[in-house]
């Protein structure tokens, strides 16, 4: 019996879009546990104006558990693949920006984050991480169909 290349992506794809889930629950879940120090993680980049720290601050992992269940439902999952490689994007612009202005920071990531002390922080091995993260949204972008998902559900629907 031959295995259908399709069937085989699916598969893969299925993997990737749990793991991109699981990530996101990774990283909301300690940020939710505690928003203020989710607000002092956002803050520590010295990128947004004061004014909407906070609201990013609480809104990031609420945000981050919505984009995760739709990854688990595999609904919209493309998009939310590209939802999900634009806040990489985003990640990683912070992440370039603390590194070129000489800050100290933890990420805040999966959850902690702030100012710590010098020479603490890797970011070339952070950004690694993050680049891994685009591969899988990458991936997820240019195959979408999926096991077990509520796009394939619709899709046999019509």
């Amino acid at each position: 019996m031959a295995v259908k290349k399709t069937e085989v992506l699916e598969w893969i794809s299925t993997l990737v879009r749990l793991a991109m889930a699981g990530i996101l629950i990774a990283a909301a879940i300690p940020k939710l546990l505690d928003i203020p120090q989710s607000i002092i993680a956002v803050r520590a980049y010295r990128l947004l104006p004061e004014a909407i720290v906070p609201f990013v601050g609480t809104m990031l992992p609420i945000f981050e558990l919505v984009l995760a269940a739709f990854l688990l439902a595999g609904l919209f999952t493309r998009l939310s693949s590209i939802v999900w490689l634009v806040m990489m994007a985003g990640f990683m612009t912070g992440v370039i920006w603390a590194w070129a202005k000489g800050l100290s920071i933890d990420c805040g990531c999966f959850g902690g984050g702030g100012d710590v002390a010098e020479g603490t922080t890797n970011y070339p091995l952070h950004m690694l991480e993050r680049i891994g993260f685009v591969a899988l949204g990458t991936w997820l972008a240019i195959f979408p169909r999926t096991k077990f998902s509520l796009d394939g559900w619709i899709r046999a629907g019509n």
